[in-house]
């Protein structure tokens, strides 16, 4: 993704679905959005640095303050791809298709501390929470919050 990273204003526009991968890692384009939105004070109701972008920096062994300083400089998402498969634990293709692939079909339906706050955020947004997945419920959510903006 040669995309330019433009800082978005996550007061009026959602951050990239946590499906976009780029270097091939699930949640990085949103956390990318996010990030550079906190670096200009254009957040919003977003939070950088926050579980869902914890799981990826867990996952490559490295912190949000590390994030930060590579988003800072990149001119691109692909840039800060490239960046995570060097940087922080090493990685091969097959272990980051595998962990996005997990963490695209993960549900807090499988973690007895999450589940009823998700159950009760899926029911706020008309979704079935056996069937619908973290990723699901966070785009939901997103479409939600803008519609409501605008209405």
């Amino acid at each position: 993704m040669k995309t330019l990273i433009i800082g978005r204003d996550l007061n009026k526009q959602a951050p990239h679905s946590p499906r976009d991968r780029i270097g091939g890692f699930a949640i990085a384009c949103r956390a990318v959005d996010k990030c550079r939105a906190s670096l200009v004070g254009t957040l919003g109701e977003y939070h950088y640095d926050c579980p869902l972008d914890n799981q990826l920096f867990s996952f490559k062994g490295i912190t949000g303050e590390q994030f930060a300083a590579e988003v800072k400089i990149a001119k691109n998402y692909d840039e800060v791809g490239a960046w995570l498969l060097v940087h922080g634990t090493a990685k091969t293709a097959p272990e980051i298709k595998d962990w996005s692939d997990e963490q695209e079909a993960g549900s807090p339906m499988k973690n007895p501390e999450k589940r009823d706050r998700f159950i009760e955020n899926c029911h706020r947004l008309g979704l079935n929470p056996d069937k619908t997945t973290t990723f699901d419920w966070l785009e939901a959510d997103d479409r939600f919050s803008f519609r409501s903006a605008t209405e």
